[in-house]
């Protein structure tokens, strides 16, 4: 989990709105624009991640993910974003080595992709209405865009899963346009994330696995591939991707990081 560290000091005018759904919480943090500008982007991200919880939802009957997966609709058939999700979710296969995976016990589910992507068109969207930044976090995986203030960069908080309450580390996107920040572990929600190996539930040495990269897409994607791996694989694999860096507790509390996490902390 993550939270935006929150500053104010000689900010823009501010706009924030939390939002249930998907079965989680969205939080919006939005800095500067003309105001009915952002309300009017505001509302229409919103829409679009209830629109996403429609299509998307395995957990609906008539959702158009559920009647693809019974046969009922062809890809072709379905919203464009449907094809658009499942090919980011082959090419997060492809270069996960298939540490990520968009089926669950021989079924089609791709809510593995589903919540970061759909935080991420979220928080463009609103940037495209000509706000000075935008911080959109959705179930602690967080969006940023933009900066929050005059000379100061987002910060966003890794909670320790070790230690309720307490932070392991606080992530800077200090000269970075975009950052996203996202962790997969099992301090929020239990044993959760399934090894496709094996189609079980992953059962490696880590507690939690942090990533930082440009897309909130990817990172999420990354953060839950990386998890399943276990420590060793996935720090010398997240080494290999560009531009991302990460952060990795195991359950002994060590603590293992990219070479390049340093210059992304404070």
């Amino acid at each position: 989990m993550a939270e935006t560290v929150a500053e104010s000091a000689a900010a823009p005018a501010v706009v924030r709105h939390a939002e249930e759904v998907m079965g989680t919480v969205f939080s919006f943090d939005v800095r500067g624009g003309e105001a009915e500008a952002v309300r009017t982007a505001l509302d229409e991200a919103i829409a679009s991640l209830h629109r996403v919880n429609e299509v998307f939802s395995t957990y609906r009957d008539d959702s158009q993910v559920s009647r693809l997966m019974r046969g009922e609709l062809t890809v072709e058939e379905c919203d464009p974003e449907v094809a658009q999700v499942l090919d980011l979710g082959a090419e997060a296969e492809r270069m996960s080595d298939g540490w990520f995976s968009m089926r669950y016990q021989g079924r089609l589910d791709p809510t593995g992709i589903v919540k970061g992507w759909a935080a991420e068109r979220a928080a463009r969207l609103i940037a495209a209405a000509g706000v000075s930044g935008v911080s959109v976090n959705g179930g602690g995986d967080v969006q940023l865009l933009g900066v929050p203030g005059p000379e100061r960069p987002w910060r966003v908080g890794v909670s320790d899963p070790l230690r309720p309450g307490g932070l392991a580390a606080v992530v800077s996107a200090a000269g970075a346009d975009e950052l996203a920040v996202a962790t997969s572990g099992t301090a929020e929600r239990g044993t959760h994330i399934v090894d496709p190996r094996t189609g079980r539930p992953a059962v490696t040495d880590l507690v939690a696995v942090t990533v930082v990269a440009p897309r909130l897409t990817w990172a999420d994607c990354w953060a839950t591939a990386a998890f399943a791996m276990g420590s060793r694989e996935a720090l010398a694999w997240l080494e290999s991707l560009p531009d991302v860096e990460a952060l990795l507790i195991t359950a002994g509390d060590e603590v293992r990081c990219t070479g390049g996490l340093a210059g992304r902390l404070g």
